[in-house]
């Protein structure tokens, strides 16, 4: 089986949904033949022993664009094109082309139809559906979702196109270690530093609680303006540091060296960050804007409602939670990863799809 797997950016500096494209991609390597397509870029992540193929895709270059996919696909001959996100108009073009050929594609919108997207530039999102998105979906042959919960918010926009839900997943050989010492006093933010990850809430609730000797590291890259905005905002807060991006080994010591981990997202289909943190024994607040019920149910973080109140409440009882009480919470959070969303079982549900697809 031939798959190519289109995404409109692999920079490290692009989020998740990169970062879920390295994982999975090094996982399919072993069990079919695959190409990962994709926009040149200055700091593109290493996929390593997969074969990838860098565009120059640019809207001034749109009909060569197109034609240059054409003549890649009709040369390469994949049996399958996945398409990771969408509203870039070359993901579109991208699947426009493989359909053009007859080749099967499915769709993964990793997040981009859920409802705080829809909302944020509104108008723009309904020129994007009505000149060629809503048609890119419709003409699909599946779409993929990471929870039962973007999925519901998919056919809640009218699409009928079935649906498998399949998670995120990430890779515990990437874990070289999972926190031991329990009781640094330590909270971290680790994502992309955009308004849709709520930080500007969680800087409101952080300095109306008594945070009990508590400190918070905010990591992560985004617009420069928005991390200045966010600096002279905290400027009164003796206890809360930015720290910059933090990629590779940097990420995992970060996560370790944190006693919890805090995510207060709008919105997030999957939220890989919550994964890594479970993963290394690092319990969770996160909130009901992302699919992880089972922090609640696996008895390893807080799953709220955002509002700055419900932060201000959980900080509290964080701040008074025993270091043993952490360590527990931790353990269960890594059986949690190891069960449920190990990268090797995602695959696996993966290649299920294309065979369904196929045959």
């Amino acid at each position: 089986m031939k798959v190519i797997h289109f995404i409109a950016g692999i920079d490290k500096t692009e989020g998740g949904t990169t970062e879920y494209m390295r994982l999975l991609s090094s996982t399919l390597k072993n069990h079919v033949e695959l190409i990962v397509v994709t926009g040149i870029s200055a700091h593109p992540i290493v996929i390593y022993g997969v074969n990838i193929k860098f565009f120059k895709t640019s809207v001034l270059r749109w009909f060569s664009m197109i034609k240059e996919f054409s003549v890649f696909l009709e040369k390469e001959k994949p049996n399958l094109v996945h398409i990771n996100g969408i509203w870039s108009p070359q993901n579109w073009g991208f699947q426009k082309a493989a359909q053009k050929l007859g080749i099967k594609v499915i769709v993964s919108p990793h997040g981009m139809l859920e409802p705080w997207i829809m909302a944020h530039n509104p108008l723009k999102k309904k020129i994007a559906l009505f000149l060629y998105q809503k048609k890119a979906i419709q003409r699909s042959v599946y779409l993929h979702a990471t929870a039962q919960m973007e999925a519901k918010n998919i056919q809640a926009l009218g699409f009928t196109k079935p649906i498998c839900i399949i998670p995120n997943g990430i890779d515990l050989t990437d874990v070289k270690e999972i926190k031991k010492d329990y009781g640094t006093r330590k909270m971290v933010f680790l994502s992309r530093i955009h308004p849709k990850k709520g930080i500007e809430l969680l800087l409101e609730a952080w300095r109306n609680s008594n945070t009990n000797g508590w400190i918070l590291e905010i990591a992560g890259n985004g617009d420069e303006n928005y991390i200045v905005h966010l600096n002279q905002s905290a400027q009164d807060l003796q206890n809360v540091h930015f720290v910059g991006a933090k990629y590779g080994e940097a990420k995992w010591n970060f996560l370790r060296s944190a006693d919890v981990m805090v995510l207060p997202t709008h919105s997030e289909n999957f939220g890989i960050v919550v994964a890594e943190a479970l993963a290394v024994g690092v319990p969770v607040i996160t909130t009901q804007g992302t699919p992880w019920e089972d922090l609640e149910i696996h008895q390893c973080g807080w799953w709220i409602n955002l509002s700055v109140s419900n932060l201000e409440k959980t900080i509290v009882k964080v701040t008074h939670t025993s270091p043993e009480v952490l360590k527990t919470m931790g353990n269960h959070g890594r059986s949690l990863v190891s069960e449920k969303y190990e990268i090797k079982a995602v695959a696996n549900k993966i290649i299920d799809l294309y065979q369904k697809v196929l045959n």
